[in-house]
C-alpha cells in the first residue's frame, strides 16, 4: 500500500511539474533546475548559476547554526552523536525539495514542496501545509540570511487523497509561477493536475 501511495504522489507532482513548465509565458524568465527530479542542496550548489548567489562555505555555516534550532529525531540520534558538526551540515546539503526554480534576473528562487494526505480532517491543510514549512525551513532561513539581496519563497501544493484542494490558493500559485492564464483552467494541463489530485 505505502509503495502504491508513493507511486502515485510521484506521478501526480511529476506531471504537475512538467505541465507548469510547459505551459510558461513566452515572457517568463523562471529557470527549472530541476525538471526531471529531485537534487540534493548539495547538487543544486555545484550548477553556475546557484555558485553566483552566495558561496557554499558561507551558506554552510548560517545552515548549521539553523540547523542546530531543529530537533535531533530518534532514527538520527546515532549520527549526531558520532559528529554533530557534520551531522547538521550534512543534514541540510541533503535536503532534497520537490522542485527549484530559478529567476536570476529578478534575483529569486523558489522551493517547491507538494503534499498529499487524508482529507477527512478539515485541518488537513494547515496541517500538511505546516509539515512542508518545517521541513524546508533551514533552507529558507539560511539562505536568506547568507543572500540578502536575492529573494527566496517556499510555495507548497497540497491536496487531498479524496479530493479536496483550495483552487484559489492553487490557480494563485501558478499565476506567480509564470503560468499563461489559458493553461490555468481546470480544462487545460495545468488546471487538470487538480484532478488528477482528485483520482490518483
Amino acid at each position: 500500500m505505502a509503495t502504491t501511495v508513493t507511486a502515485a504522489h510521484h506521478f501526480i507532482w511529476r506531471h504537475l511539474y512538467a505541465s507548469i513548465q510547459a505551459a510558461q509565458t513566452p515572457t517568463s524568465k523562471l529557470k527549472f533546475v530541476t525538471p526531471d527530479k529531485e537534487n540534493s542542496m548539495s547538487t543544486l550548489w555545484q550548477a553556475e548559476d546557484f555558485k553566483q548567489i552566495c558561496s557554499r562555505e558561507s551558506l554552510t555555516k548560517k545552515a548549521a547554526d539553523i540547523q542546530k534550532t531543529i530537533v535531533v529525531k530518534e532514527h538520527e540520534r546515532a549520527r549526531y552523536d558520532f559528529d554533530p558538526t557534520m551531522f547538521y551540515e550534512n543534514r541540510f546539503w541533503n535536503r532534497r525539495p520537490d522542485g527549484t526554480l530559478i529567476n536570476k534576473y529578478h534575483r529569486t528562487i523558489y522551493i517547491l514542496d507538494f503534499k498529499r494526505s487524508s482529507d477527512r480532517n478539515k485541518d488537513f491543510l494547515r496541517v500538511k501545509e505546516d509539515e512542508a514549512n518545517e521541513q524546508h525551513k533551514s533552507i529558507i532561513e539560511a539562505l536568506r540570511a547568507t543572500a540578502p539581496d536575492w529573494t527566496f519563497e517556499q510555495i507548497n501544493f497540497v491536496g487531498g487523497r479524496r479530493g479536496a484542494v483550495v483552487e484559489d490558493d492553487f490557480y494563485n500559485m501558478l499565476e506567480k509561477l509564470n503560468v499563461q492564464a489559458g493553461k490555468r483552467d481546470k480544462h487545460d494541463s495545468v488546471g487538470a493536475c487538480a484532478t488528477h489530485m482528485r483520482s490518483a
